[in-house]
């Protein structure tokens, strides 16, 4: 392990000289690939280094006890003995989490599709609520939130709304959210009081760039046609909404928000993009026997995942059988809490696979 971490070390210092040579400062692409990579060891290698400075003070603090008579003296020097061992103690498990296998997709922007399921337009509120929570999240994390598409419902909320959400480590905070939500409460439609359970299912995906997913444009069915729906002056009057159709896969996106063609299609290529490159990772993933639908970053889109039961104020993750008694904080975006739980329990089962392997 003192050699793996070494040559991490080494690799980290690496990159530092790279990202001062000219050649690839004066390379966008390469420095973007540089700086990522750089990045992703910063905190590895200064926990590392933390480490280290432990080791030389606990063998300080051991050779002055070995020869110090005073008592007082003494005394002092055990409690930091203790302090600092006990401090390389938590510097030391937080190293084995983050020397854990990374998820490549980790620090990418997302793009994120929220459908109203079952309950009718009740689920569309509860879409409505799940874009709300997300978007509060996001900007108290300082990402950026951009529409791409939207349908909605008369009733208010959403029978489908994707937008994008751009921010460093965007998708390995929101991966844990993908899959089937459901809500429990006394819709405002409803006159008897009764408790009705509906319905959202949530997907998230990882932006990636044209040059980690090839699109045949030969391969595309591209149809124009004119925007319906609530809109601006030109949205529903001009023929500016697309619909791309990704033959092969049978994929289609559809988008009509934006005012021109050639924003619609920018932005329906996009979201192609990212669905094909899912596409292509859940077939991998099906590939490996042991995959299990335990990895919690990556359940199953069908997978009920979490229930919002209002009459109880309480939010149950049903991956990980935590309850938080605080939903209206919770649908206000104050979801961290359960994030980082989901990320504690998904590094505990990495390191036991990787102990049992």
């Amino acid at each position: 392990m003192d050699e793996k971490l070494a040559q991490l070390v080494t690799k980290y210092e690496e990159l530092e000289k790279q990202l001062a040579r000219p050649d690839v400062f004066n390379d966008p692409q390469r420095l973007k690939d540089v700086s990522r990579e750089h990045s992703s060891l910063k905190q590895v290698v200064d926990v590392i280094k933390q480490i280290k400075g432990l080791d030389t003070e606990i063998d300080d603090a051991h050779q002055l006890l070995s020869s110090e008579k005073d008592g007082e003296m003494r005394q002092y020097l055990a409690e930091e003995l203790a302090k600092n061992q006990s401090k390389k103690e938590e510097l030391q498990e937080q190293l084995k989490g983050l020397l854990l296998p990374k998820d490549p997709n980790d620090e990418k922007d997302i793009i994120v599709e929220i459908r109203a399921g079952a309950g009718g337009d009740e689920a569309a509120l509860f879409g409505g609520d799940l874009y709300r929570m997300y978007t509060r999240f996001a900007e108290r994390k300082k990402f950026k939130v951009e529409t791409m598409e939207t349908s909605g419902a008369d009733v208010g909320g959403f029978k489908e709304i994707i937008f994008e959400i751009k921010g460093k480590g965007a998708y390995s905070l929101f991966k844990y959210e993908s899959g089937v939500h459901r809500v429990q409460r006394i819709p405002v439609t409803e006159s008897g009081g009764r408790i009705h359970t509906s319905t959202a299912t949530v997907a998230v995906l990882p932006e990636v760039e044209e040059v980690e997913v090839e699109i045949d444009p030969n391969e595309l069915r591209i149809d124009i046609f004119r925007s319906s729906g609530p809109g601006g002056q030109s949205v529903n009057t001009t023929d500016s909404a697309v619909r791309i159709t990704h033959v092969p896969s049978g994929i289609t996106v559809s988008c009509q928000d934006e005012k021109s063609q050639l924003q619609n299609k920018t932005k329906a290529l996009k979201i192609l993009r990212a669905r094909l490159y899912e596409k292509h990772l859940e077939e991998q993933r099906s590939e490996i026997a042991d995959a299990r639908r335990i990895q919690i970053g990556t359940g199953d889109r069908s997978e009920k995942i979490r229930t919002y039961n209002f009459p109880q104020n309480r939010i149950t993750d049903h991956r990980i059988n935590v309850s938080i008694h605080n939903l209206e904080a919770v649908l206000d975006g104050d979801i961290n809490t359960l994030i980082q739980k989901l990320i504690e329990a998904d590094q505990a089962e990495k390191s036991k696979k990787i102990g049992d392997s």
